[in-house]
């Protein structure tokens, strides 16, 4: 206890007050168990906060390289184990170790976007539960070599394979052209081309060859069938070359040789046939002509 009083010395000329005053400075009664309490506690919760951050550090595997399966290496950052994104992740490579594969999952979509350094949208992939697209300006695919297999553009779509097989029932269907070097069909199966309300051109600048090596080449249309050549001919080599639904003309004369009939050719050149006789029995004027 600290008081403090007012006295006179001695032979001073002051006189002593008649009153005594004592002053008490400090804190006492219940305000100094308040204190002593709130310190108290605060060193309890201390001891509490810096318990948990121990066993925090211990469950999370904090270390020097980073924490639990998250190592930071020179190269990035190195998740080992399966690993849940709740916000988009922006990365500049993502890749699996050499002895595992990449998997990833959702519950949803799965959309990887590639931007350009406005951050504007250049290129994305979408995986949805029943599609799967991709936006940009050109899709590539390449093999293990750095060889194009397949590429898809605006202008045009190119495909690098050697072979294209198409193994639906309906085959393959193209609304415009399709330039290719060789069109088969699977040994022991049927090739058929067909363009059921429009009409088919096979064009070559250096010819066309149609082959059936263990079959039979089979042309149908409502309408025409042209066979038109430029400059060369149009050659019908075969053993065997029949006709049989021409037109015939008018009977032959006096003499003639049934079941034999001669093969005449209007000036329009439409061909019908007319009894052969001894001579000749094609006239210019037949009425098959007309």
């Amino acid at each position: 206890m600290v008081r403090e009083q007012y006295l006179t010395t001695q032979g001073s000329s002051l006189q002593r007050p008649e009153n005594q005053y004592v002053y008490k400075i400090g804190i006492y009664g219940w305000r100094k168990r308040c204190l002593y309490l709130f310190v108290l506690l605060l060193l309890i919760i201390l001891v509490v906060n810096f318990a948990l951050t121990i066993w925090i550090l211990k469950v999370m595997w904090f270390s020097t390289d980073g924490m639990g399966h998250l190592r930071v290496t020179e190269n990035g950052i190195r998740l080992e184990g399966e690993s849940e994104f709740l916000f988009p992740l922006y990365a500049k490579e993502i890749r699996s170790r050499t002895d595992s594969p990449l998997l990833v999952d959702s519950s949803q979509n799965v959309t990887i976007n590639a931007r350009d350094s406005n951050g504007h949208v250049t290129g994305r992939l979408t995986v949805g539960p029943s599609t799967l697209q991709a936006h940009g300006k050109r899709f590539e695919v390449h093999s293990n070599t750095g060889r194009m297999l397949f590429s898809a553009a605006e202008e045009e779509v190119v495909v690098g394979a050697d072979r294209l097989r198409v193994t639906g029932a309906e085959g393959a269907l193209f609304e415009h052209s399709v330039e290719t070097p060789v069109v088969r069909a699977e040994p022991f199966k049927q090739l058929r081309l067909e363009s059921p309300t429009r009409c088919l051109s096979i064009d070559a600048p250096k010819g066309v060859q149609i082959k059936a090596r263990a079959g039979n080449i089979e042309a149908s249309s409502q309408r025409d069938i042209v066979l038109h050549t430029s400059e060369g001919t149009v050659v019908l080599d075969a053993e065997t070359v029949k006709l049989p639904k021409l037109p015939h003309g008018s009977q032959g004369g006096p003499g003639s040789s049934k079941g034999l009939y001669e093969v005449c050719v209007c000036p329009d050149g439409m061909l019908y046939l007319s009894v052969a006789g001894v001579g000749s029995t094609c006239q210019e004027f037949s009425r098959v002509c007309q």
